[in-house]
Formats: structure tokens, sequence, C-alpha cells
């Protein structure tokens, strides 16, 4: 894992990171507005500087205001921060990790749903061979 990925994110830094994502790169008043009950705008410009010293985001000037940019590909951060939370709350166990979601939420998968999880368990047994 890259060592931008390992610092964890605060709620706050994901919320923001989130919104530059969905936008592919924003400006601080852009994600001021696109997360839910903002702190003050120079709260936001502070933790955006914040996650530029992590490695997560560059930032270029765009007339008289900075466009941030991701550095890591959604994916890529998306699958970070999944093997944290496994490793963190699950002892990096996955199969800890789906029971826990399948068992916790029922409601949570369609009909059908269980099903497509066998087929991917299957497919990813194919991959890693005997």
């Amino acid at each position: 894992m890259s060592r931008r990925l390992r610092h964890g994110l605060s709620k706050r830094e994901r919320q923001m990171m989130e919104a530059i994502y969905g936008r592919k790169g924003a400006t601080a008043h852009d994600v001021w507005k696109a997360i839910p009950s903002p702190p003050g705008y120079s709260a936001v410009r502070a933790t955006l500087k914040i996650l530029e010293a992590k490695g997560l985001l560059v930032h270029r000037k765009q007339g008289r205001k900075f466009l941030y940019l991701p550095t890591i590909p959604y994916k890529r951060a998306r699958q970070a921060a999944l093997h944290q939370l496994v490793d963190t709350y699950f002892e990096g166990s996955v199969r800890a990790a789906v029971a826990a979601l399948i068992r916790g939420d029922r409601k949570g998968l369609a009909e059908g749903e269980y099903g497509q999880l066998s087929e991917l368990i299957r497919e990813a047994e194919k991959e890693s061979g005997p």
C-alpha cells in the first residue's frame, strides 16, 4: 500500500476527498459547498492543505483560486480504505469482514445478490487456482 494511503483520514477529510473525487477536482469553495454541515471556509482551506501535506492532493492555479486534484486514482484509494478497515476492525480477515457484512444487515442485500456474491467467490477461487 502506498505510504500516502496509510494515513488515516478523519470523517471531515474523507468528506472533502469524496467531494473532490466526485468533481474530478474542486476549489475550496466547491468543497465547502459540497460537504454536509461544513466548518468555516478557512477550516476547509486548512484541511485541504493537510491533505496536500499527506500527499493525497495537489493544487494548481485556476484564475485567482486553487483547483485541488487527487494524486491517487479513486479506485486505488477505495481499495486502500477497504484494506485499512479490514486490518483495523477484522484483524486482516476478509472472511470476518464479509461475514459481518452479510450477517449484520440481511436487508441490505436484494434478492439475487446472494447468488451474485456466490458467483464472485467461485470466480475468485478459479483465479487463485488449486
